[in-house]
């Protein structure tokens, strides 16, 4: 057969459609998901184990299948494409949902003659194609939430009829802004069993990416099959689904997980199967007592916020990857890596993500994102540091989320605003108290407004922003200069 099928790490499906002919397939740990920046260790555990169980899945299936480890100069895939047997003449992918990736498959393919095809991702709810008629290439902005609603419509789910939303609103937002209270203990977080793969993989990462940030566990958290993520996922509706809502914006200190999901890294990978999620999610709701207000709040995640950022990067990825509105120049310290910036929620934050790969949505955009920006930190150096730190950090979901809504280097191409706030947000939404950082927090703030003000001033929504600020007295503003200048002339020591 002069076919053969390759397999990335983000695409491990239960119902591949090279499940269909006993083809030679290759699993490639490619360079890009291995190599490419010094990924979180447990980043890499989680693909080495669960590409390993996948490879015995598809043997146990009657597929010829063959691995190629992050060590071979074949991981390369246009190695792998040179080096390949000229008796083949066509290959079989999955769309990787990876710009670059992608054309250096093309490119090597097209240099050896080689047909390729690209089958559809079984990752979204929606076809590439299906994008199109929002994704318009001519258009300026992109709204989430005309996206959202535009796909409530079409799968009709939380509908009344075709038009009305269930419970006659879109979004319940409002509900969903509670603080943890003190003494509420979250939810228990089960852990899975190491196995054969596991020893495998510890050993592995320790071998090769010994260098690499973060640190490896013994009580791995994260689903690595089929079952186990299905049974996680099962934990989530029976445990954490419904208070998900209210608590879905709440930061606690030692603890990031609260009634979160944790659903990204097995949909990115592909050993969870999206519109079986939905499909239980709903079904979990109608028989069950949930409230409207998590049920929505995750359902929006779902259809509304993942399948919106992969159709932002298909249709303008590559352009706003480039983008650096603010022309900022400040490289990254490593206290962004060692959490030793002295802000105490940032280096909790980078504390809990050495430790686990992961934190929530509100810990991304609101402490680290935030923060970020307001010390003026090279766009370009700030999705360096999300693609290597997060468990479920892919380049389509890193481009939008990093230089559309957390810095806003793309000028405001999927945001209305800068997501920037003081001090008080974060002592609103979490267990933190007022201390010294918060001084170095709100100085930087407040800078960073003023600074700006032309841009801030016409902006509807953060122009209040400027004349709070021209409120203040000069030596007030003197004051937080001063501290401000301080802190960064450390921080950038």
């Amino acid at each position: 057969m002069d076919l053969i099928n390759i397999i990335f790490p983000n695409q491990l499906f239960q119902d591949s459609p090279f499940l269909e002919s006993n083809t030679k397939t290759y699993i490639i740990e490619e360079f890009l998901f291995f190599n490419n920046y010094k990924f979180h260790k447990q980043k890499l555990l989680f693909h080495r184990i669960s590409m390993k169980k996948y490879q015995d899945y598809l043997i146990k299936n009657g597929i010829d299948t063959h691995y190629i480890n992050a060590y071979d100069e074949n991981s390369k895939i246009e190695f792998f494409i040179y080096n390949l047997d000229n008796k083949y003449t066509k290959i079989n992918i999955i769309d990787p949902c990876d710009y670059w990736l992608e054309k250096k498959i093309k490119n090597s393919c097209a240099k050896k003659n080689i047909e390729l095809n690209v089958l559809s991702n079984q990752s979204f709810l929606l076809k590439k194609y299906e994008l199109n008629s929002f994704f318009k290439k001519e258009k300026k902005k992109f709204y989430q939430t005309s996206f959202y609603k535009d796909q409530r419509k079409k799968f009709n789910i939380l509908m009344q009829g075709d038009d009305k939303p269930e419970g006659g609103e879109w979004t319940y937002d409002i509900h969903n802004r509670e603080k943890y209270p003190a003494n509420k203990i979250p939810p228990k977080i089960y852990f899975q069993k190491n196995d054969k793969y596991f020893y495998e993989a510890i050993e592995y990462i320790d071998k090769y990416f010994s260098e690499n940030y973060g640190c490896l566990v013994n009580d791995f958290i994260y689903p690595t099959c089929f079952e186990e993520s299905k049974k996680w996922f099962e934990e989530f509706l029976k445990n954490r689904f419904h208070e998900f809502g209210p608590y879905e914006d709440a930061v606690v200190k030692n603890n990031s997980i609260l009634n979160h999901s944790v659903l990204s890294p097995l949909l990115n990978s592909g050993i969870l199967n999206v519109k079986y999620v939905v499909n239980k999610t709903i079904d979990f709701y109608n028989q069950n007592n949930i409230p409207i207000n998590s049920c929505e709040g995750f359902i929006r995640q779902i259809i509304g916020w993942r399948e919106f950022i992969r159709g932002v990067y298909y249709s303008k990825g590559t352009e706003e990857r480039t983008k650096n509105f603010w022309s900022f120049k400040n490289k990254i310290p490593n206290s962004f890596y060692d959490a030793t910036t002295g802000i105490e929620p940032v280096d909790d934050t980078i504390t809990k993500i050495n430790n686990s790969a992961y934190c929530n949505h509100i810990e991304r955009l609101m402490i680290m994102g935030n923060f970020m920006l307001l010390c003026e930190i090279r766009p370009n150096d700030v999705y360096k540091w999300f693609m290597e730190m997060f468990i479920d950090a892919y380049d389509w979901v890193m481009v939008p989320n990093v230089y559309g809504m957390s810095q806003f280097a793309d000028g405001g191409l999927m945001s209305t605003k800068p997501y920037i706030c003081g001090s008080n947000y974060i002592l609103k939404m979490s267990n933190y108290k007022k201390d010294s950082w918060c001084e170095i927090w709100d100085a930087l703030f407040w800078g960073f407004i003023g600074n700006k003000r032309d841009f801030f001033k016409r902006n509807p929504r953060m122009r209040m922003m400027v004349s709070s600020y021209d409120r203040m007295n000069e030596e007030k503003k003197n004051k937080m200069k001063k501290i401000s200048f301080a802190y960064l002339t450390e921080l950038y020591d």
